[in-house]
């Protein structure tokens, strides 16, 4: 019985370490970016495809204006910004092998572009950046990658250009929480990046039995160096030498 109890003492106490995760750290310096997924109107705008399924959340966290104040505190501390944006171009629609959501987004013209080197079409579409956000993105400290594809970065350049330009961190917003914010987030920290997320600059579809958001802060608190909100990121960012 001695042996049993001693057994499960250590199985508690074992339960309670792994309940209390450890908190990495997240330090901004001068080789940390911002990267921002999908600053896009089909998620942010209320006249965007899927704003019926995300708007509850990017309402809730205040997400238009929080990824104001990263772009704005950005361009302030004169402090690069990766944009990485999600397009799909006529060919895109013909493919064989799709995911749930893929099929989705191809079905309600998401992202769509009429044309890889042309904007035929392309101001205030789904496409389109946020309004709000145009005098930010225009600015000589944001750099716009290729298009992801699906979700995470894999299929763009984005990794190639922060390591090009000499960043080792990231500091991770946009849309969506589960789907393109976490992919990025997934794949930059295997690619050896440290990556501190900000969990209001972001938000996820609500769903019948699915609420997309939470499941990414769980993912988010166990791979991310940091979780910070928006106004504890900024006070970072200012605070910087």
């Amino acid at each position: 019985m001695k042996k049993i109890a001693i057994s499960l003492l250590t199985i508690v106490s074992s339960l309670n370490a792994f309940a209390q995760l450890p908190d990495p750290g997240f330090t901004v310096d001068a080789q940390t970016a911002i990267v921002i997924t999908d600053p896009q109107n089909d998620f942010l705008s209320p006249n965007g495809v899927t704003w019926g399924v995300v708007g509850k959340s990017v309402t809730k966290n205040n997400t238009v204006e929080n990824l104001d104040s990263l772009f704005k505190v950005a361009k302030e501390k004169n402090m690069t910004v990766f944009v990485s944006p999600h397009y799909y171009y006529k060919h895109d629609h013909n493919w064989k092998i799709e995911g749930a959501l893929e099929a989705l987004m191809h079905k309600i013209n998401m992202f769509d572009r009429s044309h890889t080197l042309k904007t035929d079409g392309f101001e205030n579409s789904g496409a389109d950046w946020l309004d709000q956000y145009k005098k930010y993105i225009e600015a000589d400290n944001v750099v716009v990658t290729n298009p992801h594809k699906v979700y995470g970065p894999e299929s763009n350049d984005l990794a190639l250009q922060l390591r090009k330009h000499g960043f080792n961190n990231v500091i991770l917003a946009g849309m969506s929480a589960n789907l393109c914010t976490e992919s990025h987030m997934r794949d930059l920290v295997e690619s050896g990046f440290r990556v501190a997320v900000v969990s209001d600059a972001t938000a996820g579809a609500i769903l019948p039995d699915m609420n997309a958001y939470q499941a990414a802060l769980v993912n988010f608190k166990m791979i991310a160096s940091h979780v910070f909100t928006t106004d504890e990121i900024v006070k970072e960012i200012k605070a910087a030498k």
